[in-house]
């Protein structure tokens, strides 16, 4: 890492290096065609796509899982 950045980095405090990350992350998240995907990721996408067309009941919607997660 550039040792200015890594200078920079250090004088910020927790809160604003987590800000940091969540700026990084949501300009990430913006142009999503630019993070590679592996080779093995693709196949478990892919068997994880197929799997839902074949039983698209067979899954719960995530709020219902969060939901349930939260009230343990």
């Amino acid at each position: 890492m550039n040792p200015a950045i890594e200078s920079e980095l250090r004088a910020l405090s927790p809160a604003e290096r987590i800000l940091l990350v969540e700026e990084i992350w949501d300009r990430i998240a913006a142009e999503p065609e630019s993070v590679p995907v592996s080779a093995s990721h693709r196949v478990e996408l892919d068997r994880r796509l197929d799997s839902l067309e074949k039983n698209p009941d067979q899954g719960r919607p995530w709020d219902e899982v969060r939901d349930e997660l939260r009230r343990r």
